[in-house]
């Protein structure tokens, strides 16, 4: 065992000859360190065991189920294609092995290892936080702080900046699988027009391919692709394709051709290339850990830039694998040899299990290679670093095709790393009422390990999702990086137009109220990559006691807001923690209605129609008149609201949107005097002409002030 040290004081200790996963991007400096971690290591793992206290809390775990408190339960990094996300799900499609334990003391533990990790977080013995390793070869980083906060701002500062997307991938998007062609793409866009709905892009699924081959576009389906492309792009309307991560085994696909020529696929046994089976049947699958095979695949995506496209979404990269050729053969022989007999229990599970377990069995990622430092390693050594390269391959490609142009680019499989390359969507939800409210303790965790540019299928993508759980989902997914509406071929459309009228006049306003509050949410965005802090907070990380800690299902947004969603159907309101008085904001009421409410538990009223936050004392929110599209955004003229009991101070960041270094900032500094306020506000913006404010004080007083900036 090495020991070392980073500048921000975190520790790091080094076992075995661990793979680089280029996770962490600060130097480390060798040096002894007296405290060593109690690891015991046994044949092909390592386990360690942290006791923790009853009143320790564990954070973290990025892209997991459960609470935001992940005591009590089983966890397993290991990416997987899991569609069906239910309670007892231990892994999904994400690797993040960055956690907090929070008590007396805090403390956070980062393990740099690229393979199989599993979690029991006090759920055999709760005093034990035991922590299973599939290996021997890995670095362990300790980081200690005065508080949370103080611990996740050292742990992103070793980690990286952030991703960060163009301003108009904070839009409202819609997506579904099974936009089967061209005229249908088209109509929808028409159909939001038509309704006066903000519409930002669309994403396209497999259906815009050729026979599902990436980088092909279907030529009966979507034939004179570039022109549409750019028609739509006039009225500020993106289109956004999907790459998958296997590629079809087809002689004269030119990408197959060249895959196999200049040896980019990942080997099996024999050393011939990996075949497994996914959307296109029979594919391979390129060895993203090859530099050269990053540089190549990220090129290809100038068929699809040719024809001006400027984002994408990663998918399938855990890599998923529908079934190999033996595992099917098998399964097909035993159920031959099971016609025409008596089939106990056991057999017939058998029979059933064999084609049911198909997919992405453990076994597969055993059974094909990588080339890593001129080593061949097996895939399941180093599995979870698959959709973090492939989308570092992309982010390459897109970086030198786009030239100094940013990009959207969202990724289904991660591990921490691929924060610095792209942003996530949580994977295949389901329109499920306990999906929504899933949706909100995932954000904190997801932000503590790295990742910011996040978002939830809106509404779900598998299942039926009504008119009510949509615009409950809206509320919530307002206030997300990434708003995406997505669904799945078979289940019933969930477009805002696709319901009752009053569903339409609903989600329209939420969607508009989106665009209104884009100058804010993407001023927080911004700030939170830059400054190394979190954009979603759990209560606790701001304040003490058990009501903050456990109120779960509430959130803090920036330093300024706390978000309480409605997340149980046929309910007209819900029941809030406010840990400090707060200004109670309905913001799709007329003149925006607000209300001071103390300290304390309180029933709050929360109908469809509106949109609720909570605006903590000193503190301001900026946000502008809706628009179609961020094209369409007029910042001449900015509104804030403040709520103000001494004094208060607020930072509006912006920039161009598309490049990655001009920015502007707009500080707006209220005092109170004498029953009065002074304001002074220093601008270095040159779009915005004035700033109107409505102030509101402790006792519910309101005043209005207009700030000139230029112009008579």
């Amino acid at each position: 065992m090495k020991s070392y040290k980073l500048k921000n004081g975190t520790k790091v200790y080094k076992y075995g000859n661990p793979i680089e996963t280029g996770a962490v991007i600060e130097e480390k400096i060798e040096i002894k360190l007296e405290e060593h971690l109690d690891i015991r290591f046994k044949e092909g793992y390592s386990k360690i065991s942290l006791n923790l206290s009853s009143e320790d809390i564990v954070y973290g775990l990025g892209g997991n189920l459960g609470g935001v408190n992940k005591r009590g339960r089983l966890y397993e990094s290991y990416c997987t294609d899991e569609p069906l996300h239910i309670e007892d799900r231990t892994k999904l499609y994400s690797a993040h092995n960055f956690f907090i334990i929070s008590g007396k003391e805090s403390r956070g533990y980062f393990i740099d290892f690229p393979s199989r990790i599993k979690y029991d977080v006090g759920y055999y013995n709760e005093d034990l936080f035991n922590i299973k390793i599939y290996g021997k070869d890995f670095y362990i980083y300790i980081i200690e702080g005065e508080n949370l906060e103080e611990i996740s701002t050292k742990f992103l500062q070793i980690i990286g900046k952030s991703y960060i997307p163009p301003k108009w991938a904070f839009g409202y998007f819609q997506s579904r699988w099974g936009y089967k062609d061209k005229d249908e793409v088209k109509k929808v866009y028409e159909t939001f027009r038509k309704n006066d709905i903000p519409l930002e892009g669309i994403f396209l699924d497999l259906d815009y391919m050729d026979d599902f081959k990436d980088f092909t576009i279907s030529d009966e389906r979507f034939d004179g692709f570039k022109n549409f492309v750019e028609d739509l792009k006039k009225d500020g309307l993106y289109l956004v394709p999907i790459i998958d991560a296997g590629v079809k085994v087809e002689k004269g696909y030119h990408i197959y051709e060249e895959g196999i020529e200049g040896d980019y696929f990942c080997k099996d046994e024999e050393g011939k290339p990996y075949e497994g089976v996914v959307w296109p049947g029979k594919v391979h699958f390129p060895d993203f850990m090859k530099e050269e095979t990053q540089l190549w695949f990220g090129s290809k995506y100038q068929v699809l830039t040719d024809c001006g496209i400027e984002g994408f979404w990663n998918d399938m990269n855990e890599p998923a694998i529908f079934y190999e050729q033996e595992a099917l053969a098998e399964a097909i022989q035993y159920a031959q040899e099971s016609q025409d007999k008596d089939l106990d229990v056991f057999s017939y599970f058998k029979l059933k299990d064999n084609f049911m377990n198909l997919a992405n069995k453990d076994s597969y990622y055993k059974n094909f290679y990588h080339e890593i430092d001129g080593k061949r390693i097996s895939n399941d050594k180093v599995h979870n670093l698959y959709g973090y390269y492939m989308t570092k391959s992309a982010y390459l490609g897109l970086t030198r095709l786009l030239k100094d142009k940013r990009f959207l680019l969202i990724s289904r499989a991660s591990s921490i790393g691929m924060h610095r390359y792209g942003g996530i969507w949580t994977g295949d939800n389901s329109s499920w009422w306990s999906h929504l409210e899933q949706n909100i303790k995932i954000l904190p965790s997801l932000n503590m390990c790295g990742f910011f540019y996040i978002g939830a299928d809106t509404g779900g993508f598998g299942g039926n999702c009504n008119g009510e759980l949509l615009t409950r989902w809206l509320q919530l997914s307002v206030f997300t990086p990434l708003l995406r509406n997505h669904s799945a071929i078979g289940c019933n459309n969930q477009e805002p137009y696709a319901f009752s009228e009053k569903v339409l006049s609903n989600t329209r306003n939420l969607i508009k109220a989106r665009y209104s509050l884009i100058p804010y949410i993407y001023s927080e965005y911004m700030k939170a990559v830059n400054n190394y802090t979190l954009m979603f907070k759990p209560l606790s990380f701001e304040f003490q006691g058990t009501l903050a800690e456990e109120a779960e299902d509430q959130i803090l947004l920036g330093n300024q807001l706390m978000l309480a969603p409605v997340h149980t159907s046929n309910h007209s309101g819900r029941y809030v923690y406010l840990p400090e008085d707060m200004l109670e904001v309905s913001f799709l009421e007329e003149d925006m209605t607000t209300g001071i409410r103390k300290k304390g538990i309180h029933y709050i009223e929360y109908g469809l129609e509106d949109l609720k936050f909570f605006l903590r004392k000193n503190s301001m929110i900026p946000y502008v008149k809706p628009s179609k599209n961020v094209k369409e955004l007029d910042l001449k003229s900015i509104e804030i609201l403040a709520y103000v009991d001494d004094q208060a101070v607020y930072e509006l960041y912006d920039d161009d949107g598309k490049s990655y270094n001009l920015s502007y900032s707009t500080n707006i500094h209220i005092v109170k005097k004498a029953g009065d306020y002074d304001i002074k506000v220093d601008n270095d913006n040159p779009f915005i002409e004035n700033i109107n404010i409505k102030i509101i004080d402790s006792k519910n007083s309101i005043k209005y002030k207009e700030i000139l900036i230029r112009g008579e």
